[in-house]
């Protein structure tokens, strides 16, 4: 259904375009055509030697008049030829002696027409010149028109066709940049339900009642996945809300091993920030930074803002492979969890937003996001 709808909004669109293009090339057809015209009028009024002896102003006019015409029907009606012939796929070195060569034909087509009518059925005469030598420098000064108008109508589609190409380049990026998302996004969710369902699993036996509030706690996380997986962003509030549900799972296993300190500005809880982040990032300080840990530790989250932006920090026990800032490998982990959240704040903000590990205060392990905020937000 969604499909369709999409469909029929880009044929829309498309057929606007093409409406909007055909008024506008009338519009400057009619505009150039009558320019000369009115300049071909003033010409006349203004030196009446050109005029041939024995007219009248109005019978010259009335000629001229007739000749633009004429060259208006045959650069209209010329127009399915060259999009039939494909010319306008054409780039400029194939087409330039295209547009010389129907220049010429079109020049003499007009004259012989002109000159015929002019000069056959009215009999007016010719001028000082010969009725060939007025032809061929009729047919000269025609080539030369046509060509210049021809020029600018493909010049025109030629920008047309770039600017065109262009949105669909833009198109295709948005459609890889969702697709990439989306993919991402099915990366992380089956992650944080495997750890929490051997939580679960743990807890069954030896606790029913405290059992059945994992289960539910565990459902909330399962609803939370489902709905946040249509959104590009949820108020950070919801995701501190369900990684409060995750912890205490989590403390299920680990019991005083884990312990959780929250420093959260209350400024930062209706910022918007990607769905399961936060999540992620404590997801990775439990598995690397408790989980690896005999003695286990705490686990600190921070968020400030700052400005134009939230910053937020999950700090764990640990310590880093090197001692260079990155996301990559800590206490043996791969990092997948950090890289895919990494890759899905850059889709979603570019290159403003960051994603890093850094050595904290001696035997700690910082995993920090700077999340720009939207204009709203700012």
């Amino acid at each position: 259904m969604e499909s369709a709808a999409l469909t029929n909004v880009l044929l829309e669109d498309e057929r606007r375009r093409v409406r909007a293009k055909d008024r506008l090339y009338v519009i400057l057809q009619s505009i150039g055509w009558l320019f000369c015209l009115g300049t071909q009028t003033f010409y006349i009024i203004t030196f009446p030697a050109a005029r041939q002896s024995g007219q009248s102003v109005l019978c010259t006019l009335c000629a001229v008049a007739m000749v633009v015409f004429l060259g208006w029907l045959i650069t209209h009606f010329s127009r399915p030829l060259v999009e039939r012939w494909g010319w306008k796929l054409l780039g400029w070195r194939a087409l330039l002696p295209r547009i010389m060569a129907l220049s010429f034909v079109q020049s003499a087509l007009w004259s012989a027409i002109g000159y015929g009518y002019y000069n056959g059925l009215l009999g007016m005469p010719s001028g000082k010149l010969s009725v060939w030598v007025a032809i061929v420098i009729s047919i000269v000064n025609g080539t030369i028109m046509l060509a210049v108008w021809w020029c600018i109508y493909f010049f025109y589609h030629l920008f047309d066709r770039l600017n065109r190409l262009e949105i669909e380049r833009l198109r295709l990026a948005t459609s890889v940049k969702e697709s990439e998302l989306r993919a991402l996004k099915s990366q992380v969710n089956p992650h944080f339900i495997f750890n929490s369902l051997n939580s679960l699993r743990a807890l069954i036996e030896e606790d029913p009642l405290r059992a059945r509030q994992a289960v539910t706690q565990l459902a909330n996380l399962l609803r939370y996945s489902l709905q946040s997986g249509q959104q590009e962003t949820v108020p950070f509030e919801d995701e501190l809300s369900v990684v409060n549900d995750y912890l205490a799972l989590e403390q299920v296993r680990h019991e005083e091993r884990l312990r959780l300190r929250l420093d959260v500005a209350p400024d930062t809880l209706q910022l918007p920030i990607p769905p399961m982040l936060l999540q992620t990032l404590v997801e990775n300080a439990v598995k690397y930074g408790i989980s690896a840990r005999p003695e286990g530790g705490e686990i600190a989250i921070i968020a400030r803002r700052e400005n134009d932006s939230l910053r937020l920090q999950v700090t764990n026990p640990g310590a880093l492979e090197s001692g260079s800032e990155r996301v990559a490998r800590v206490n043996g982990s791969t990092g997948m969890g950090l890289a895919n959240a990494a890759n899905r704040l850059r889709l979603l903000f570019g290159e403003r937003a960051t994603l890093r590990l850094r050595a904290g205060e001696p035997g700690s392990v910082v995993a920090e996001a700077i999340i720009p905020l939207p204009v709203s937000h700012a």
